[in-house]
């Protein structure tokens, strides 16, 4: 028996030991990932920050050669007014809309009354599929209380899935 205890002590250190490497392995993994990740977060952002400021000049120059033939404000007004007309657009571009569902999408969106995908008062999730018919309950005879056949529920009897209502 000694030398099964012996073994037991073997086996547990070997498995602490694999562990240990098995967690430095994914530790260093991670790391890496990370440091990929993060360079890559790096980048998106200063170019993000770089197109900010090339729109901005963009609505400068376009403003200034407006302002040459227009007094300033009314340039400054065209200006504002063609970006926001860019924005309604990419904006637009952005939002699904029942020109570009995919056939799998407009027939659930026309079984459901709505098209789009989401709930009519706004953006959100897809509404959920509905069932063909409503759900049958776990009891015979717990729907119609006024039946003749009608019996108390057993404990036994009631799913726990289902809600439960004192009679």
């Amino acid at each position: 028996m000694d030398r099964l205890d012996h073994l037991e002590h073997l086996d547990k250190q070997l498995v602490d030991e694999l562990a240990q490497v098995a967690r430095e392995t994914v530790r260093d993994e991670l790391r890496e990932q990370t440091r990929r990740q993060r360079r890559r977060a790096t980048l998106y952002a200063a170019s993000g920050a770089v197109a900010l400021y090339a729109g901005a000049a963009l609505a400068l120059a376009l403003g200034l050669g407006l302002a040459a033939g227009l007094p300033d404000w009314a340039a400054a007004l065209i200006t504002a007014v063609i970006l926001g007309a860019a924005a309604y657009a990419l904006r637009g571009a952005a939002r699904p809309n029942a020109s570009r569902l995919t056939a799998d999408e407009a027939e659930l969106t026309a079984a459901h009354g709505h098209t789009g995908g989401t709930p009519p008062n706004g953006p959100g999730l897809p509404y959920p599929p509905m069932p063909p018919a409503p759900p049958q309950t776990a009891v015979p005879g717990a729907g119609t209380p006024n039946a003749a056949d009608a019996r108390k529920p057993h404990p036994d009897d009631i799913a726990p899935e289902q809600p439960h209502h004192r009679t």
